[in-house]
């Protein structure tokens, strides 16, 4: 039993060194996933003032009914839609700072304005 217990050993001491190897580079690959993957998003950004708004937000049509995106508060989508009502005809808007991505609103668009 002693003998098998030196033997379990030995082969433990040598993989400690596989190991920690192994748990470097996959730190290292876990670190330039990261990287890159932010690197890849910060190409679609426009920023005009604080907001942060993705290009592809920028392009959005002003249909009847409007999904929020991100950056988006109701005075850039009225200003956007040339609708300035967008709280009086949205009755589930209860607070107009407490506007998030993916929220539904009504919007009645003047093609005239643009």
């Amino acid at each position: 039993m002693a003998k098998f217990s030196s033997v379990a050993k030995s082969i433990i001491k040598s993989c400690l060194p596989i190991a920690d190897a192994s748990s470097w580079y996959c730190a290292l690959a876990l670190l330039g996933i990261i990287l890159l993957g932010g690197a890849a998003n910060s190409d679609d950004v426009i920023s005009g003032s604080d907001d942060v708004i993705s290009g592809s937000d920028l392009r959005r049509p002003c249909d009847e009914i409007y999904v929020v995106g991100i950056g988006e508060t109701l005075h850039t989508i009225s200003d956007k839609c040339a609708d300035p009502f967008i709280v009086e005809r949205n009755p589930h808007i209860h607070d107009p700072d407490d506007v998030f991505p993916g929220l539904v609103i009504k919007i009645t668009p003047n093609p005239t304005a643009h």
